[in-house]
């Protein structure tokens, strides 16, 4: 199996979701080793001082003006990660949990956080025997750090709590101490400043962020192929595509969309067919897909960016620096999840114009006036309603992403008795971003279903790409032969989509 070496500097989020998955093993790097090492002895040093400094041996937020004895340390550690473990709601998926491990062991492998390698080693030999603390996904404010997502994970490292771990047949829960003891683990006992290190940072954000950019990133690819394809089920123009108009307005993202649909319209019969029609100018769900397709691809890019970033950051509070001449232990903001949780809420936004263009869309292709097919692609109109409720789902659809694309950033709340008085509620926004990924995708299905249909209605051959994606929509969708429950298929086919299977029409 193929290992990653943790350095707290290059991590990718692909690496990540392998290791996650399973289908990849992490380490800590030796010079990482050498770093955490050299941090942990600062801390020490400290300790043996007796100076005060915030996070080593004082109380925490607003008790951070009390200082702790020497010999309280280990249970000032244990009794912060206990306090902070009280989330509430569904737990979080075992592979988004392994992923949040993953970016947590990388985050402290910079070694600027004075945390012991053997912390690492251990979150590191969880995540690859398959070890996911159970984790309640609500408590955290995207700012101080994901802090009681990841004390939750911190108890399941200190045997306390309860764990999934992954076997051959799936996940079983088991207690925390039972699931380190069967993969011959022991419990860690944390030591100064460990446990603030562990839970002071933007892991769960991220783990949400990686898993929406991803999902987007593969929808953004579909929604293109899904207006290829309703362009030939309408018989519309292909003139909106053409590259001259993009060349002359040259946002990327936009010039990459309309490459895409021309691409797979190529060789397209259908638009010969009618190529002196009547027909001016299609509706803007057609017309102007690629102008709102593409600031979407142009949003991926930057956010990829911006993850790549943070993923591979030190998030948690305070940071120690060693140079040559000093050592400063500094207090600053890490923490602060601002820059994910607007990401989120953007990612959230784009989810939601992509589903509305391909709602609007599906309502083209089920009504005569614009397809010249049978109402909703009915065999027999008013005996059958065909896929008529298709595009009711996909407006209820439509109402669940209009309800996710408001802010999050914008509902801060001030907690610590004022201390902490902004926060970015990122955990929260990078939740509900990956939930309208999900919701896009079944959007996008239901519109493959009815294009696949009417165009297999079609005498004309569609566009060479445009068939390649017919023929792998049948795989999981029938030809319409009377009326029957849809939902199975829809659902099956906007798995496939999610995860990725239509990609290689793009070749």
């Amino acid at each position: 199996m193929h290992e990653i070496s943790l350095d707290g500097n290059s991590l990718k989020p692909e690496q990540a979701m392998a290791v996650s998955s399973g289908n990849a093993i992490a380490s800590l790097s030796d010079a990482s080793r050498d770093a955490m090492e050299a941090s942990r002895r600062v801390i020490e040093g400290i300790i043996d001082s007796d100076d005060v400094v915030y996070g080593i041996n004082t109380g925490f937020g607003a008790l951070s003006s009390v200082r702790i004895e020497r010999s309280e340390l280990e249970e000032l550690q244990a009794n912060l990660v206990r306090s902070h473990a009280c989330g509430v709601g569904n737990p979080m998926r075992p592979e988004d949990v392994l992923l949040m491990m993953t970016y947590r062991a990388n985050s402290l492998a910079k070694g600027v956080s004075g945390a012991r390698p053997k912390i690492v080693d251990l979150m590191l030999d969880m995540v690859n025997h398959g070890i996911a603390p159970v984790v309640p996904r609500i408590g955290s404010l995207g700012a101080s750090g994901d802090l009681a997502p990841l004390s939750h994970m911190t108890m399941g490292m200190m045997g306390e709590g309860d764990c999934m771990k992954r076997n051959d047949s799936g996940w079983v829960m088991m207690s925390s101490a039972d699931a380190l003891s069967s993969s011959g683990l022991s419990p860690v006992v944390l030591e100064a400043k460990e446990g603030l290190s562990l839970i002071n940072g933007t892991s769960q954000m991220c783990a949400y962020l990686t898993a929406s950019l991803l999902n987007l990133e593969m929808l953004t690819m579909v929604a293109d192929a899904c207006v290829a394809c309703s362009v030939e089920a309408i018989k519309g123009s292909h003139s909106p595509f053409d590259y001259r108009i993009h060349a002359n307005r040259p946002q990327h993202g936009q010039s990459v969309s309309a490459a895409r649909i021309s691409g797979l319209l190529l060789e397209s019969d259908i638009l010969q067919s009618h190529i002196d029609c009547d027909r001016v100018q299609d509706a803007y769900c057609f017309r102007c897909s690629p102008q709102v397709h593409g600031p979407v691809i142009d949003l991926l890019v930057e956010t990829r960016r911006m993850l790549e970033i943070e993923i591979n950051s030190a998030t948690d509070n305070p940071l120690v620096f060693i140079d040559d001449e000093s050592v400063d232990i500094v207090s600053g903001g890490n923490f602060h999840g601002q820059n994910i949780a607007m990401a989120s809420d953007s990612i959230a936004v784009a989810c939601h114009e992509i589903a509305s263009m391909s709602e609007r869309r599906i309502n083209q292709i089920l009504d005569p006036q614009w397809s010249g097919q049978k109402a909703f692609l009915a065999n027999s109109e008013g005996l059958e309603s065909g896929y008529m409720i298709i595009q009711y789902v996909a407006a209820a659809l439509i109402a669940e992403l209009h309800l996710l694309a408001n802010s999050a950033t914008t509902s801060n709340v001030p907690v610590s008795m004022g201390k902490e008085d902004h926060a970015s509620m990122g955990a929260t926004g990078a939740f509900r971003a990956m939930q309208s990924t999900v919701l896009l995708s079944q959007v996008l299905a239901n519109e493959m279903v009815c294009s696949a249909e009417a165009i297999s209605r079609i005498d004309e051959d569609a566009g060479s790409g445009v068939i390649k994606i017919v023929d792998w929509v049948r795989q999981y969708v029938e030809p319409f032969q009377g009326d029957k429950s849809m939902t199975a298929e829809c659902e099956s086919l906007s798995l496939h989509l999610l995860d990725g299977g239509m990609s290689g029409v793009f070749e």
